[in-house]
């Protein structure tokens, strides 16, 4: 674990593996430590992966001023660890609700990013809408599964505003391609991994301002790929197209099997098609 101070004085912790060029990883959660992504499925032996604990999570130091967890407050951050790392740019790779953060970072840091994955991204910070009738649409996908009906049954209910704490569990098996002991433990492993204070705040009112965002994007240089899970209910592939139309430089995948933790459900499918878009020339490289 090694560690560098945010411009507010947090001390933020960050973990490195594997060799070549860095990719700083921002993860999802909201909030929840790094820890949980791994080495990305083997994607360290391709790049020196760079992971960050967000402000209050894993390693890094709890905030004197909570109103800090917000994703927007978050961005001085980010460019904090790139000139700590002594970098011009960045190439940043970014999972679920640490997509919102990334795109903040790219609509205000422009000139900083090399290259942005956003893997099975929220949409929050865009202003995309996802309708429940494509998420029961790619629940259903799911059909010949064991666990299919009682999990159906608890989305429709959450889809209909019917949501009870036991829900979120049987829901659980969408996100992931395969429903084994992996994934089960890491779905276990994720109330002790964030925090729920910092998550609560993550998004508050004033964290978005998607039309803003939105504009910036459309002239982002920077190559983007958006990497979808075929059978992911949070982020479905149709919603990842919009997204990925977001940008003048975007490629979407849409990786067979895949829920929303691909790198755990065809890791070598995965690290292939992550490498073979940082091979891309950046604009910069391009010149």
């Amino acid at each position: 674990m090694l560690a560098f101070t945010a411009p507010d004085g947090t001390r933020l912790a960050y973990h490195v593996s594997g060799d070549g060029p860095p990719l700083v990883c921002l993860p999802g959660g909201p909030v929840r430590a790094s820890a949980y992504l791994g080495d990305l499925g083997g994607l360290s032996a391709h790049r020196r992966l760079v992971l960050l604990d967000l402000r209050g999570s894993g390693a890094s130091q709890v905030p004197r001023d909570p109103a800090t967890y917000r994703c927007d407050r978050l961005v001085d951050d980010v460019d904090a660890l790139r000139a700590h790392l002594g970098l011009d740019t960045v190439d940043l790779l970014a999972h679920c609700a640490g997509a919102n953060l990334a795109a903040l970072y790219a609509s205000r840091r422009p000139e900083r990013v090399g290259r942005l994955a956003l893997i099975t991204p929220s949409v929050a910070a865009v202003g995309l809408t996802i309708t429940v009738d494509t998420r029961l649409a790619t629940a259903r996908l799911r059909r010949g599964e064991p666990w299919f009906a009682d999990g159906y049954a608890a989305l429709e209910d959450v889809a209909a505003g019917r949501a009870e704490d036991g829900h979120w569990a049987r829901i659980a098996p969408f996100l992931h391609g395969r429903w084994d002991e992996a994934a089960r433990a890491l779905e276990a492993a994720d109330a002790e991994q964030k925090n729920s204070e910092a998550a609560a705040v993550y998004g508050a009112p004033g964290a978005y301002d998607p039309d803003v965002t939105r504009a910036a994007l459309a002239t982002l240089s920077a190559p983007v790929l958006v990497l979808a899970g075929e059978v992911d209910v949070n982020s479905p592939p149709s919603a990842m197209a919009a997204y990925a139309g977001l940008f003048p430089r975007a490629d979407l995948v849409v990786q067979p099997g895949a829920g929303h933790y691909p790198w755990r459900d065809d890791p070598a499918r995965f690290t292939a098609a992550v490498t073979a878009f940082l091979r891309r020339p950046a604009v910069r490289d391009a010149s």
